[in-house]
């Protein structure tokens, strides 16, 4: 079976592009409407999720951009990122910016996971696998 950056089309890509600017814009924003507002929004754990989301937006757009071959590992990691910045979002009730951030950050979650393949791609480990190659049977 081919790999996972392989199967993906060009409108995965795009849509995945398009989804991190837009969650990145979104969760900096954010950012800044929660320092403002002060309590519960301006907690450090809510702000450092809200400040992680946007760089690893932006860098996983950037990934994809220019075509790069580890695009799939960035995309794991925002699609994590993303996933936890929209549940600590949602924590905030009927606040319709926050609402608006977590359903962004859903959104991104989901086309990263897709680009990414779901999985935490493996690079194989040399030094491992000659561990366990000499171990005996």
């Amino acid at each position: 079976m081919a790999p996972a950056e392989v199967m993906k089309t060009d409108s995965d890509l795009n849509q995945c592009i398009e989804d991190c600017l837009a969650c990145h814009r979104v969760c900096v924003e954010t950012l800044t409407y929660c320092l403002g507002k002060g309590g519960k929004h301006a907690e450090a754990g809510h702000l450092r999720l809200l400040m992680d989301c946007a760089e690893i937006c932006q860098t996983s757009a950037n990934f994809m951009l220019r075509g790069s071959e580890l695009h799939s590992r960035t995309c794991f990691a925002c699609s994590e990122v993303c996933k936890r910045c929209a549940e600590s979002c949602g924590r905030m009730g009927d606040d319709v910016v926050m609402k608006a951030c977590a359903d962004m950050c859903t959104r991104c979650s989901d086309s990263c996971w897709k680009m990414g393949g779901g999985v935490m791609p493996q690079t194989p480990n040399p030094e491992a696998a000659q561990r366990a190659a000499d171990l005996p049977a």
